[in-house]
């Protein structure tokens, strides 16, 4: 009798321990999960570009004669009007450029008042050396650097032109005799908005555009964070009629002609 007591104490408490085993213990709170991390969002901005822009040769389309390009920005919207007339070279590489969405996620990094606007410093270092060695040739000056027209940025080499671009304040017809060719134009409801694009900073982070290059959009959010930035870049359909950009402002005193460095 008293054996048989003890067995059933002894499988009562082994079956009691077993069931206590199998309850899970309550687990501490879990962390919350960090950010990504470095290589992480390398790999993040890595593929959030057009990966063809990393083969610049390819990108050779022939524009349409005309064309309107629309840029949505963090100011709002405004569009251009290009005539592939006034500048083949400089037409074609645009479009292509537009085309795989070059502009988009863009830095506006130079805005001087009166003066000009400027970006085209991609926000990807991958891109940027991409097209380190891709210039095309110049285009014969057409047309005049007035209020609202569009122009690339340049050295004071000839055939230096690649991705930069730049859109008048004011009139800039000095720049005429310098070899800079306009090929598009903005009109006055759009300098409405460009005109509003971050201006603060003045020519600061136009000196450093070899930083820029081989870093990225992360350097100037990181020393410059007010600047305004192309959210996206598209081809909009055919150029309005003789689009007429806004009168030209009282004339200033000249500024240094947009220049464009090379990524290292």
């Amino acid at each position: 009798m008293r054996k048989s007591v003890m067995l059933i104490f002894v499988v009562s408490f082994a079956l009691a321990f077993q069931a206590l085993a199998q309850t899970p213990a309550q687990a501490p709170p879990k962390p919350k999960p960090a950010g990504p991390s470095a290589g992480a969002a390398g790999k993040s901005a890595a593929a959030s570009f057009d990966r063809t822009l990393l083969r610049p040769t390819m990108l050779k389309e022939k524009a349409p004669e005309t064309f309107q390009v629309k840029f949505e920005t963090t100011r709002g919207d405004f569009t251009m009007d290009v005539t592939r007339a006034w500048a083949p070279m400089g037409v074609d590489r645009f479009y292509n450029l537009v085309k795989h969405h070059y502009y988009d996620n863009m830095v506006v990094f130079r805005a001087v008042p009166g003066f000009v606007v400027q970006f085209g410093i991609s926000s990807y270092p991958a891109v940027n050396a991409a097209w380190r060695n891709s210039d095309i040739q110049d285009d014969p000056v057409t047309q005049s650097n007035k209020r609202g027209y569009v122009t690339y940025a340049k050295t004071s080499q000839p055939n230096s032109r690649s991705t930069q671009i730049f859109i008048s304040f004011k009139d800039n017809s000095f720049l005429d005799s310098q070899g800079f060719a306009p090929f598009a134009t903005v009109d006055a409801a759009g300098m409405k908005v460009v005109e509003m694009l971050y201006d603060q900073y003045g020519d600061q982070p136009t000196n450093e555009q070899d930083q820029i290059s081989k870093l990225g959009k992360a350097y100037l959010d990181s020393k410059y964070p007010k600047l305004d930035v192309i959210k996206h870049a598209t081809i909009a359909g055919a150029a309005a009629a003789a689009a007429a950009p806004a009168k030209t402002a009282a004339p200033k005193p000249k500024a240094a002609a947009p220049a464009a460095t090379k990524p290292q």
